[in-house]
């Protein structure tokens, strides 16, 4: 049975909104969306405002990323839109399901020059699946509605919708549509059986697994297709952790030598990006594993490229009846390898330089860090090394900028990760290139009382620039920052709390007292300058 509405355009969103499970707003103050602040204010929804608004659409994403369901930012119109539009391209490379609604000028009056008055589809529709001008109030719950289940089809990713102001403004009626789950995809058994028969066949084989993998809830599937055809599993992205480290078929050190020596190697919810060596692995035969048929690489042919469901296909690899060959020896060297590199890290995180050197710093954060614990990466150089010494213990618990890689992203996903995760630690690693972009929202969360452990690798570079430019030039220029700025009284002074370490021995001591805190608390780390993260070895 449909339920009938009425109400303002902000009670009318709202109310599709909570349909589709939305459950919090993230904005910065504008008077072109005052009905939506009015009908969440009305009905006790939560209300979380930022200082830019790239905070709020960041924000949305972690929610959308880490819960698996529709995030909602809210952004005035104009330049509100327009400074959203790096979170809603990283949300689109991310293949986040985010919403954006607008404010919008009066179309009643457009082309006089009403205040903040241009038209944002053009500039949001190359990054989102769907966007659209609401022009009545009437329609306003059809088209949230719309977006939402666009939103959420695979693959995935963020849809915009403006609402001019005398749309959003008025009154309306209107039915509010069912809502469906979207209908998964199925994909083309011949392709998923030939995809199975190549993996068990294999001498060598490799599994690859990234962030679709935890998007489309298919952990429990890889585990058991990597378990059933005994493949040795790399991860990236939200795929972190979908095998623990102690998973004997968990493997994150040994990448170099698998992707050398593999002859089948399996990419499972990820694109064949950059971080992927563009799916050039030598002469190993790729299997490519998408959840849409828009996510097959073009510019690859892979032996097999099944798309659809993730679980369904992997399912059907843990269900293979063929023959298979024994992987026995190969799981054996690459656990060699991992052995062997794991004590290397060890050495490194544990290394009593002055000053102090990232690895060390990560070598700290494993001693203090939960199993559950959300670790934030909003960075280069410095999150760089966050990807090589952190394992995360749980799916779903690690957020980086992806394959955009947007810096800012660090406290709206902080904000996003405290209110999906009111209990648990979460804690940002950030560059101090990158806290130039989002620290000002220390102060949101401050206001609004969501603590985080912000750790900030405090170099005074830019570090992957400086380094290679003077390898190219033999100089630099634009690549260097403030040493020894003090990023912790920046957090003080607005809300929060800190300290500055200089000396390893002293990282766990801070380390201990951010964590206790109850307040945004930043322990700003000088580290060696000279201390470069090896680019050509990062896959992370």
């Amino acid at each position: 049975m449909t339920e009938h509405l009425e109400g303002h355009g902000g009670e009318l969103a709202l109310a599709a909104l909570r349909a589709h499970g939305v459950r919090e707003m993230f904005t910065l103050s504008g008077g072109h969306v005052f009905p939506l602040y009015d009908a969440a204010h009305k009905a006790s929804f939560p209300l979380y405002d930022v200082r830019h608004e790239q905070s709020a659409v960041f924000a949305a994403e972690a929610v959308a990323k880490l819960q698996r369901r529709p995030g909602l930012a809210v952004l005035t119109a104009g330049p509100g839109v327009t400074n959203g539009v790096s979170g809603l391209t990283s949300a689109f490379f991310n293949a986040s399901p985010v919403l954006v609604m607008g404010g919008r000028a009066p179309q009643f009056r457009w082309g006089s020059g009403s205040l903040q008055e241009m038209d944002h589809l053009p500039l949001v529709a190359p990054v989102t699946k769907h966007a659209e001008t609401v022009f009545s109030a009437d329609d306003i719950p059809r088209a949230v509605s719309a977006a939402l289940t666009t939103a959420l089809t695979p693959h995935r990713g963020p849809v915009f919708l403006d609402f001019p102001l005398e749309a959003v403004f008025s009154v309306g009626d209107a039915e509010l549509p069912a809502v469906t789950a979207p209908a998964p995809i199925e994909p083309d058994p011949d392709e998923v059986a030939r995809a199975a028969g190549l993996i068990a066949g294999a001498s060598r084989p490799v599994i690859i697994a990234g962030s679709d993998v935890y998007a489309g809830d298919a952990v429990e599937a890889l585990r058991a297709a990597a378990e059933s055809l005994q493949v040795p599993v790399f991860t990236n992205g939200m795929g972190r952790g979908a095998l623990p480290p102690t998973h004997p078929l968990a493997f994150a050190k040994a990448r170099r030598v698998a992707l050398k020596g593999a002859d089948v190697v399996v990419v499972v919810g990820t694109p064949l990006d950059f971080r992927l060596s563009f799916g050039d692995f030598g002469d190993a035969t790729v299997v490519h594993v998408v959840d849409a048929p828009s996510q097959r690489a073009a510019h690859v042919q892979p032996a097999a490229a099944p798309a659809g469901d993730l679980r369904l296909i992997l399912g059907a690899f843990a269900d293979h009846t063929g023959d298979r060959a024994d992987h026995a020896d190969w799981i054996a060297e690459l656990r060699t390898a991992e052995d062997a590199a794991k004590a290397r890290d060890g050495e490194e995180m544990a290394a009593e330089t002055d000053p102090i050197r990232p690895a060390r710093i990560y070598g700290e954060l494993r001693k203090v860090l939960a199993p559950d614990a959300i670790t934030i990466g909003d960075g280069g150089d410095f999150v760089s090394y966050a990807g090589k010494y952190l394992e995360p213990a749980q799916p779903g618990t690690w957020l980086d900028p992806g394959p955009y890689g947007c810096l800012g992203t660090g406290m709206g996903y902080a904000m996003g990760a405290r209110v999906s995760h009111p209990d648990r630690q979460i804690c940002v690693l950030m560059g101090d290139g990158a806290a130039g972009f989002s620290l000002m929202d220390v102060e949101s969360l401050a206001r609004q009382r969501l603590p985080v452990v912000i750790v900030v690798g405090n170099n005074g570079i830019w570090g992957l620039e400086k380094h290679p430019m003077r390898a190219m030039y033999g100089y630099d220029v634009a690549a260097d920052l403030q040493p020894g700025l003090r990023y912790d009284k920046v957090v003080e002074a607005l809300g929060g709390a800190g300290e500055t370490v200089e000396k390893a021995a002293d990282l766990g001591p801070a380390l201990g007292r951010a964590f206790d805190a109850g307040v945004p608390y930043l322990v700003n780390v000088l580290t060696d300058p000279t201390d470069a993260y090896p680019r050509s070895s990062n896959l992370a």
